[in-house]
């Protein structure tokens, strides 16, 4: 088959399609030929070699794609041949074949492209995993969604609206607080604002908020999670500004409040079941029309390191995918 090899650590530019092994379909698996995938920011920290977790070289990225099921491994009966599917997998999906466990890929609605089904389920589930499981959000609470004009800021938005949230988003342009609000928050706040803790102040009348959902970390988290209400939680998802904040204990325990880690990936090891029931809901609220999904920008194959590249930087409003349905 062909794919997107990653030989060297960092070498955006010197991605190239080559020939590769198929992969192979064991017990529990589904091979499915990738009509898109999405490049998404931890995909591209992977090719950068500044993930927490490097790949041997060589190695094909991408973990997030839509397509058809071409076959089913032994002990597979909830998948058949030929079924539109979303699914991830660490690692694989820029090729035109990705071998993925059975648990990871979903069918879709005939309403859904190839193209959305590749940027649906990590940050939707995600974000949903973040405020049922691990932020028990209840209807009229208030979220304070960091980075909201990122992938995962942006489902929040959105989950916590249909869940009865009110929602104040931050993010540090202009054009991105625009795409928060399109997304549903109430509120947009420019990060860079000298006076923004005592804009959510003034905004919560005071009371603070009672979910933060940072995928953001540095600098914003502390002061995020000073403006967290009695038993609030603030929920740790990742570190896209670089740093990993400190947090001092005494603020936890004054508020009553609770930092919770969110893992995706290993919710989806440890409690499979319920990751599956999060995928039902949040494919019935697509099409319920609940989560229309953000501006994409499509690559060519041939263009999957500028791809990366641009999902590094952040230099392309909403998300990134790269279009296999020609190959």
């Amino acid at each position: 088959m062909k794919a997107i090899v990653v030989r060297a650590y960092g070498a955006f530019d010197a991605l190239r399609v080559e020939d590769h092994d198929a992969p192979t379909v064991g017990p529990g698996q589904v091979r499915v030929r990738v009509h898109a995938a999405a490049a998404n920011y931890v995909d591209a920290l992977i090719v950068s070699g500044r993930y927490q977790v490097k790949p041997p070289l060589p190695f094909i990225p991408g973990a997030e794609f839509g397509g058809l099921v071409e076959s089913v491994g032994e002990g597979v009966d909830r998948l058949s041949v030929g079924d539109r599917v979303c699914g991830s997998q660490v690692g694989g999906a820029f090729g035109e074949l990705v071998t993925a466990s059975a648990t990871m890929v979903f069918r879709i609605p005939a309403s859904m492209s190839f193209i959305d089904a590749a940027i649906f389920r990590a940050s939707n589930g995600t974000a949903f995993h973040a405020l049922v499981q691990r932020g028990a959000l209840q209807r009229g609470e208030t979220v304070l969604v960091l980075g909201g004009g990122g992938a995962v800021g942006y489902s929040a938005i959105q989950i916590a609206k249909a869940l009865g949230a009110r929602v104040i988003a931050s993010a540090s342009s202009t054009e991105k607080r625009v795409l928060a609000m399109t997304a549903g928050a109430d509120l947009a706040l420019d990060t860079s604002a000298p006076d923004w803790s005592d804009q959510v102040k003034a905004a919560t009348a005071g009371r603070g908020v009672d979910v933060v959902v940072d995928p953001v970390g540095g600098d914003m988290s502390e002061t995020a999670f000073r403006r967290l209400a009695w038993r609030g939680r603030h929920l740790v998802i990742g570190f896209a500004a670089g740093g990993i904040p400190a947090i001092k204990a005494n603020l936890a325990l004054l508020k009553g409040a609770a930092m919770v880690g969110v893992d995706f990936r290993q919710f989806n090891l440890f409690e499979p079941e319920t990751a599956a029931e999060n995928m039902s809901r949040l494919l019935a609220l697509y099409e319920a029309g609940a989560l229309p999904v953000p501006p994409v920008k499509i690559y060519a194959p041939q263009d999957a390191g500028a791809a990366l590249a641009d999902a590094l930087s952040g230099a392309v409003l909403g998300r990134r995918v790269v279009d296999f349905s020609t190959w």
